[in-house]
């Protein structure tokens, strides 16, 4: 099983406004498979020391200093964490608090010091979703699958979900007659298709409630769209898998689930490719860094999409946006880019972590501007 902490939009924002003598950001490839978890420890080792070594040279208070080493050592040393991992995990560790996610995300290792975390490779967990909920719904049963990259999927059990469609009504059929004996046939089976679909849906919202995970229905017909019409949970995917899922098992499930994460995350990159195409020749676009400093300064960008993998060093002036670039980082330095994506979510803009091919404009960033600045 993958067990995974994605960060929320919302826990972006909070660590984004974190502000510390020694902020240290740690990303590294860990693996499911515990009897491999070795390596990542090894690695978790060298990429603590070096933060330790850049804090140390810098001239870093001794007694913050062993706080902070304690806190990720205790990390470490929490065989029990280890057991359960996932793809990659995110430390994110002050003198005074330390926070974790296990994402499903494969990210590449590094460490970041600055006065401020390094958040740009949490985006790409809430851009691009690796894992989903299956709601594989028909007349005859209903269940909930968890599917996740590279991982058998598994069954959730849920309290309260209906067993079938005719036991939810207090039925033997579906095509008897109403209490109210108005209705029979196909109108009186759809009447009964809402009152399932809308079991199922309350069933299904005290689990789903906060989160933000993808849900994928697996129905046909008439079922389907009754449930799309009354589902609460608004990241249901416009497309879905048009097959019984009474004749489908969980991995083909899983399987038909992967290109449907494809094909959404492919139509959404497409469309803000377009956007910003449309955008550039009204002067309302961006990919040079300075200008997006700028802009997200003022609260002027819409839509931003970072490339998660470089870091360009540097500072950006709280007041104006300027850039100071460095030749190399510090922990005088962070990330200008990780910058401007804080600045541009705490104005409320959508912010998406993406792979450098899936942006326009050949740079580090793009961005598509509410207004020209």
């Amino acid at each position: 099983m993958l067990h995974v902490d994605l960060p929320t939009r919302a826990d972006i924002a909070r660590l984004n406004g974190v502000r510390s003598d020694a902020c240290v950001s740690i990303y590294l490839e860990t693996t499911p498979l515990t009897q491999d978890s070795g390596a990542s420890l090894i690695k978790l080792g060298n990429l603590a020391k070096k933060a330790r070594d850049q804090l140390e040279t810098a001239g870093f208070d001794k007694r913050r200093l062993a706080a902070l080493m304690e806190q990720i050592e205790a990390v470490e040393a929490d065989e029990e964490f280890w057991r359960l991992q996932a793809n990659s995990l995110a430390i994110l560790a002050t003198p005074d608090q330390l926070q974790t996610f296990r994402l499903a995300s494969h990210l590449t290792s590094m460490v970041e010091v600055s006065d401020r975390f390094h958040l740009k490779p949490l985006l790409r967990a809430v851009t691009f979703p690796h894992s989903a909920y299956i709601l594989a719904l028909s007349e005859n049963a209903v269940r909930l699958v968890e599917v996740h990259a590279d991982l058998p999927p598994a069954t959730i059990k849920i309290d309260n979900l209906p067993k079938d469609a005719a036991s939810s009504a207090g039925k033997s059929t579906l095509n008897d007659r109403s209490a109210s004996g108005r209705i029979h046939g196909s109108e009186g089976q759809n009447v009964r298709f809402q009152q399932y679909a809308r079991k199922v849906d309350a069933a299904l919202r005290p689990f789903l409630s906060g989160r933000e995970t993808p849900l994928i229905l697996a129905a046909t017909g008439r079922l389907a769209s009754v449930f799309r019409s009354v589902c609460s949970y608004p990241h249901l995917l416009p497309d879905g898998i048009e097959d019984s899922p009474d004749r489908i098992t969980d991995g083909e499930l899983a399987q038909s689930a992967r290109s449907v994460l494809d094909a959404e995350y492919a139509r959404e990159i497409k469309q803000i490719k377009a956007l910003y195409d449309k955008r550039a020749g009204d002067g309302r676009a961006t990919a040079d860094v300075s200008d997006a400093a700028r802009a997200a300064t003022f609260g002027a960008i819409h839509t931003l999409l970072v490339d998660i993998d470089s870091v360009i060093a540097g500072t950006v002036d709280d007041e104006t946006g300027a850039v100071s670039f460095a030749k190399e980082a510090s922990t005088q330095t962070y990330g200008v880019v990780d910058e401007i994506a804080g600045r541009a979510l705490a104005s409320g803009a959508r912010v998406l972590g993406v792979r450098r091919s899936d942006l326009p404009g050949g740079g580090d960033m793009a961005a598509i501007l509410r207004f020209a600045v």
